[in-house]
């Protein structure tokens, strides 16, 4: 495994640690009304969006790359939302990149936030990694860069 992939994969684990942590109660026995179901849902989101700001915010000395990242076309697999996030080094040295992907439905509304980092990637390089909801989302989904800094 790459330790892009690796690392993606370590940002991706610790931001569904914190969204789990806070959303274990969820559905916790039978009487929980659906309105304490959708609250619980949304902090999930304020958490897991929380956590990847959070992780932007540490990306020491990061610089706004937006125009370095491509987002592919949204899959699902298992009900989890995934896309390809490509990201080109146009500078003349070596650079890493944290990028923060949104996950829309079709009403525009947020589903998910995930923070995949890319690091390494070569002068005039590209690299490749996928940004992956944290959990099933129903309907037609979108991704949405929302960030992307290098440093």
């Amino acid at each position: 495994m790459t330790a892009t992939r690796c690392a993606a994969r370590a940002t991706g684990a610790a931001l569904l640690a914190a969204a789990l942590a806070v959303g274990a109660t969820a559905c916790s026995d039978n009487d929980t009304s659906p309105s304490d179901v959708a609250s619980k849902g949304a902090d999930i989101l304020a958490s897991a969006t929380a956590e990847a700001q959070k992780k932007l915010d540490e990306f020491k000395n990061g610089v706004d790359a937006k125009k370095d990242v491509e987002l592919g076309d949204v899959s699902k697999k298992d009900g989890r939302a995934t896309v390809p996030v490509t990201v080109k080094n146009t500078a003349d040295a070596k650079k890493s990149y944290l990028v923060l992907v949104t996950f829309r439905d079709s009403g525009g509304n947020r589903l998910d936030a995930v923070a995949v980092q890319v690091n390494d990637v070569g002068a005039g390089a590209s690299k490749k990694a996928t940004a992956r909801s944290h959990r099933s989302l129903g309907g037609d989904v979108t991704a949405e860069l929302d960030r992307a800094l290098s440093h």
